[in-house]
């Protein structure tokens, strides 16, 4: 057992007095019992968030001696960015566009604005382009629309949010699942969508959402499905028939709620 060096017990009392998180004071004090100082913690994989929560939350400003550790996390990079330096870190900046959250997240929060630099690796990412075209272009990025379009539920909330309407060129993707072929249905389209009712019929809790909120009544295609799920074969009898649904009654009486 070890005694904890004075500027580490120093420094650990401070964060536990800033309202640092238990948890990582708990990490910090277990490694100073074996001997750890605060050369050998700026090693450790969680040393860029310690560096700069107490570069935030005990010194409120810059800590010029941390931003070595800090500026190899893309992560913290963009956090120390927007929180403590409240601006472009420029020194991080080929760091931090190596992640596509970060660089997405710094263009929105700390850039305010495009970063041509970086769109690059934001687009690797159908998640990120889509919210970097939402937040950060306001509008349709079509360098990007070819990574987005290969997942069916950002197809969904590009189409939803950004083109505010349909995207054809997405539609066969977005049909591919029940939930966003629904969403797009109710959400987009604002009617049916009879291509993509195949799809829909295949899930009893799209079928039953899709009959309430899309036909606003029975489906009858669908009912099949529906009824081999006790809880939406329920749900539906109450909501969509309003009444009793005699061929659904062996499976509901199987549902314990």
């Amino acid at each position: 057992m070890y005694p904890l060096s004075n500027p580490l017990a120093d420094a650990i009392i401070e964060a536990r007095n800033h309202g640092a998180c238990i948890h990582e004071i708990d990490i910090l004090e277990a490694l100073c019992t074996t001997g750890a100082t605060l050369e050998s913690l700026s090693k450790h994989e969680r040393a860029p968030y310690w560096a700069y929560w107490y570069a935030a939350d005990v010194i409120k400003g810059r800590w010029p001696e941390a931003e070595a550790i800090i500026i190899n996390n893309s992560k913290y990079a963009y956090w120390y960015a927007r929180d403590v330096i409240k601006g472009r870190w420029p020194e991080a900046e080929a760091n931090i566009l190596i992640d596509p959250e970060s660089t997405y997240r710094y263009a929105c929060d700390v850039i305010k604005g495009r970063w041509p630099e970086a769109e690059a690796t934001i687009m690797t990412d159908p998640e990120y382009a889509y919210q970097y075209a939402r937040d950060v272009i306001k509008g349709r990025w079509p360098e990007a629309e070819a990574i987005i379009i290969s997942d069916p539920r950002i197809s969904y909330k590009y189409a939803y949010d950004v083109i505010k309407g349909r995207w054809s060129e997405a539609e066969a993707v977005i049909m591919t699942s029940p939930e966003w072929a629904y969403s797009y249905a109710i959400g987009v389209i604002e009617a049916r969508w009879p291509e993509a009712e195949a799809v829909i019929m295949t899930s009893p809790e799209w079928a039953y959402w899709y009959a309430l909120s899309v036909i606003r009544g029975r489906w009858l295609e669908a009912e099949a499905t529906i009824k081999t799920n006790p809880k939406f074969a329920s749900w539906y009898a109450y909501d969509v028939i309003e009444g009793c649904w005699p061929e659904a009654e062996v499976g509901i009486k199987t549902d314990a709620d």
